[in-house]
């Protein structure tokens, strides 16, 4: 398990978003709860953590036989957009590609967006170079204007593609814009955690499904916050101690040997199908 406790709700999000997803987007309340139960989590908390995801919009109540729920659709897209950042975006960025650049301005009667919009782009990986303006690496243009349509921010917000022309050293300002120190640290935590469990699981077929399953889950679910926090800066820019990668490696190895015997474990106790 990961050094911090990790929320029902979000070994729940993990669990629909590596899995379920992908076997019809359900599963029985009865059924989750025993897969819970492999991760040490009891049932209370899990009816408690589903409601909560209800409320939320990312779950809905459906009955299929049993009483269960389904990923909402207006959550495919977060989910997506979660896969390519946590799957795709492993390597630093080219510093030739550019930046993504957004600029807002929220009325004063309006400051509750304000607070929205900083926290969703800090969560998208953007630094504060300045009140109102915000940096990233040009790969997340997609991502920051799909995010700001779905939450209606849009009209707030300048998006620009842009380039970084003078006049002071960019290496010596990102280190500001970003807190490195503290991205560091979570990468720290993750491989301190999992490199035992990759040194002990080299192999596919070396971990029966049940405990592919009780390590995968949490472990994805401690990786995901990373890419988020980490939008994955070009290595020129980065302090010469960065240790990402040894981190990155630790994830792929991972999720090489443990995402398909993980996601037998769920079909298996479950019944569902691809």
């Amino acid at each position: 398990m990961s050094a911090s406790p990790l929320r029902p709700s979000s070994l729940i999000n993990t669990i629909y978003g590596a899995f379920l997803r992908g076997l019809g987007g359900w599963i029985s309340i009865a059924d989750l709860i025993t897969l819970m139960s492999e991760l040490d989590v009891e049932g209370p908390a899990v009816r408690s953590a589903m409601s909560r995801l209800k409320k939320r919009g990312v779950l809905e109540p459906e009955r299929r036989g049993a009483t269960g729920y389904v990923l909402s659709p207006a959550v495919h897209a977060v989910f997506d957009e979660g896969d390519r950042r946590i799957f795709n975006s492993l390597e630093p960025a080219a510093l030739n590609d550019g930046w993504a650049m957004a600029v807002f301005s929220v009325p004063e009667s309006e400051r509750s967006y304000r607070y929205q919009l900083r926290t969703r782009l800090t969560w998208l990986g953007f630094g504060n170079i300045a009140p109102g303006v915000w940096l990233a690496p040009g790969r997340l243009l997609d991502d920051a204007r799909a995010m700001l349509v779905r939450l209606e921010l849009s009209d707030y917000v300048h998006l620009f593609a842009a380039d970084y022309a003078a006049f002071s050293d960019l290496k010596t300002n990102v280190s500001s814009w970003w807190d490195f120190p503290a991205i560091q640290t979570q990468y720290a935590a993750f491989a301190d955690t999992y490199a035992p469990v990759a040194e002990r699981l080299t192999r596919p077929g070396d971990v029966d499904t049940g405990e592919a399953f009780r390590s995968y889950v949490p472990m994805l679910t401690q990786w995901r916050r990373l890419p988020y926090l980490d939008p994955g800066l070009p290595t020129e820019l980065l302090p010469a101690d960065w240790n990402a990668v040894t981190a990155r490696l630790v994830f792929q190895k991972l999720h090489e040997v443990l995402a398909e015997p993980s996601r037998r474990h769920v079909q298996q106790l479950t019944g569902l199908q691809q």
